[in-house]
């Protein structure tokens, strides 16, 4: 009987009696220990989740902090940069009207005048082959960067269509839509790619050779980075209406060691016309560069001779 319980339940309709045996009284322990356990670990895990998010909640707080910092820096560094092409469109211009007046000057004064004209008196147009021509056409602006365009506004002194103020005009106007493809009109580097939606909009500037460059204004987007080299042909952008802007155009620079040269010279020249940009362009000492390129044409005639010659001895 020692090992025997009882368990006797009173109600108004008499009494009951319930004996435990062993065996039940260890279900009954078992029982009861196994929902003490259960009732531990869920209140553990209840526990440790409420912890979890409240770290959770101050993780997210402080990641809150951090992205609203990052934010204020990120503006200060989007303001900085803004100033920064302000301020390089401003230097740019200041070099380029300063690069104009001492060519003014020059003329004025007639520095190195009679010396250059001697010298491009000797220039023989008949005498560059057709290699020396096909190299300086790649290496120089030529050809117009958009297809089948109307040339809305031409190099020169005008009234801006959107300042009202007359002022000269250093390049050359295409009125072509929105995404029209830009074409690079020589091999180069690209030197610069400037998002920007104040002046020149989306601005991009080819470094062509011998103190070359071309530029492109009001782009919808760029094509290219900077760093990238380009071949005459390839797809460098995309025209817009981006910036100080009054419709959708390119705005198209050439431009020899800083100083702006009129870009229709270069558009309308090819290998048809060879002669043409000699005659329509006189800042430049056509002789010198000329006789560069022969020289360097030379050398790469002699470098393949010299290995046409070597290959056979090499083959037997």
């Amino acid at each position: 009987m020692k090992d025997r319980i009882t368990i006797s339940v009173s109600t108004i309709n008499g009494s009951e009696h319930f004996h435990l045996g062993k065996t039940k009284q260890k279900a009954f322990r078992w029982a009861v220990a196994s929902l003490l356990v259960a009732s531990l670990l869920i209140a553990g895990t209840i526990v440790y989740l409420i912890n979890e998010v409240y770290f959770s909640k101050v993780k997210q707080e402080e990641l809150e902090n951090q992205s609203y910092s990052l934010s204020e820096d990120l503006n200060t560094l989007e303001q900085l940069r803004t100033k920064l092409e302000h301020e390089l469109d401003e230097r740019e211009n200041q070099l380029t009207m300063v690069s104009e007046r001492l060519g003014s000057l020059e003329n004025v004064l007639g520095v190195n005048a009679d010396g250059d004209m001697q010298l491009e008196s000797r220039l023989d147009v008949a005498e560059l082959n057709s290699a020396v021509r096909v190299a300086i056409l790649k290496s120089l602006p030529n050809g117009a960067p958009v297809k089948n365009a109307r040339q809305s506004s031409q190099f020169g002194v005008r009234i801006h269509p959107v300042t009202g103020t007359k002022r000269l005009h250093r390049g050359l106007d295409f009125a072509v839509n929105i995404g029209t493809p830009i074409y690079a009109p020589a091999d180069g580097v690209v030197a610069t790619v400037r998002p920007n939606n104040k002046g020149s909009g989306n601005f991009l500037r080819l470094q062509h050779s011998f103190g070359f460059t071309s530029s492109y204004s009001h782009l919808k987007k760029f094509a290219v980075r900077s760093g990238d080299f380009v071949s005459k042909g390839d797809l460098i952008g995309y025209s817009g209406n981006s910036g100080l802007s009054s419709g959708p155009h390119l705005h198209y620079e050439v431009r020899f060691i800083g100083r702006a040269l009129n870009p229709r010279p270069f558009v309308d020249w090819d290998i048809n016309n060879f002669e043409h940009i000699f005659e329509k362009e006189k800042k430049v000492k056509w002789v010198s560069l000329t006789n560069k390129v022969k020289q360097q044409v030379s050398m790469q005639l002699q470098l393949s001779l010299q290995r046409d010659a070597i290959s056979p001895a090499n083959s037997s």
